[in-house]
């Protein structure tokens, strides 16, 4: 039977009826010294029912503040995964043979990015450079071929650059991603280098977001961990560190055990709609476009596309009558063999009228 905490009310109401129990000629009306100092007791003691509360939540991790979540997962050896910044690289023009230092900055809005390699610009008056975002986070990321502008070009090198990639950027671990791979570990405890294990081992690492596991992929005695970074590509970096974190920690009797990031498949949606009265294709296409981007969310690597559950979902809408989705045409398979695997990631999305 649970414990019911009273009320302010209640707390304040049973001093007065104990206080008129012991002086039956006491006053304890509303303007009484009694009532007020019963209140100020009331108010003291349901202070203190609250903090025990607070405390009573603070035993368990799944209810626990984040700083005694912070505890809980300590004791299990976890710790909170720091923010990481993305990388990729620059492409810059200029004359051949300039040179471009470690160092050089680039903008793009208001982020900025260095160089972490020198770079010749070649014959063909163009070179790809190493950068990555000075503040971590997913805010460093940017789409490809994004326009960024040097701040000092070097003599001979164009202001104007693109970022031909700039990906793995990741916040810092959240309360509740924490607490996922804290619950993880108490329901599924090591168990000597199964699949579960080596999930756990890829997601300890700062800038991995999700895991998935292969085993066998390349044959007897092989495990291959595809890591993704913020519902995207890792950094070279985070693939790097996995790959050693994980050969440090798995059995010594595994063969072959190999992190790589998915290889991404584009898959372009065209979906034409009739729309209910009192709706036209320019208000269903937002709902039409978020709907199909976190139905392309959910898809993991060398996961397939069922095109039916895509049109339910698209159905289900309200305001859309009748719905007909000619591409993609049908059900779209992911590849997963021993040279790379793919992942389903949504493309152009267009939206007319059925």
């Amino acid at each position: 039977m649970p414990f019911l905490v009273p009320t302010f009310a209640q707390i304040r109401d049973d001093l007065l009826r104990d206080l008129k129990n012991q002086l039956p000629e006491a006053d304890t009306g509303l303007d009484s010294d009694y009532f007020v100092r019963a209140s100020s007791v009331a108010s003291a003691v349901e202070g203190l029912y609250q903090h025990q509360a607070w405390i009573v939540r603070q035993i368990f991790p799944d209810t626990a503040d984040r700083a005694y979540l912070e505890l809980h997962a300590r004791v299990r050896r976890l710790n909170r995964k720091p923010a990481v910044a993305a990388q990729g690289q620059l492409r810059v023009t200029g004359t051949p043979g300039s040179a471009i230092p470690v160092g050089t900055s680039a903008k793009r809005s208001d982020q900025t990015y260095i160089t972490t390699q020198a770079a010749v610009i070649d014959a063909s008056g163009v070179v790809n450079v190493s950068v990555a975002a000075v503040v971590a986070g997913l805010q460093g990321n940017a789409p490809t071929n994004s326009v960024a502008e040097l701040t000092a070009a070097p003599s001979g090198v164009t202001s104007q650059a693109a970022l031909v990639t700039m990906t793995g950027g990741v916040d810092e671990e959240s309360d509740s991603e924490l607490l996922a791979r804290l619950l993880e570990l108490i329901r599924r405890p090591p168990a000597g280098g199964n699949k579960y294990d080596f999930r756990r081992w890829a997601l300890a690492v700062p800038g991995v977001t999700n895991a998935y596991v292969y085993p066998l992929r390349r044959g007897v005695g092989t495990v291959d961990v595809v890591i993704t970074a913020a519902g995207g590509l890792p950094a070279p970096d985070t693939i790097t560190a996995a790959q050693a974190y994980i050969d440090d920690v798995r059995p010594v009797t595994a063969k072959n055990a190999a992190v790589i990031a998915p290889t991404i498949k584009t898959v372009p949606v065209t979906v034409a709609v009739t729309p209910m009265p009192g709706y036209t294709v320019a208000t269903l296409t937002p709902a039409i476009t978020a709907a199909v981007t976190g139905f392309f969310d959910g898809i993991a690597p060398g996961d397939q596309l069922i095109k039916s559950k895509l049109e339910a979902l698209i159905s289900d809408l309200p305001g859309v009558a009748d719905r007909q989705v000619s591409a993609p045409a049908s059900n779209v398979t992911a590849v997963i063999d021993a040279a790379k695997v793919e992942w389903l990631r949504v493309g152009a999305i267009t939206v007319g009228l059925l």
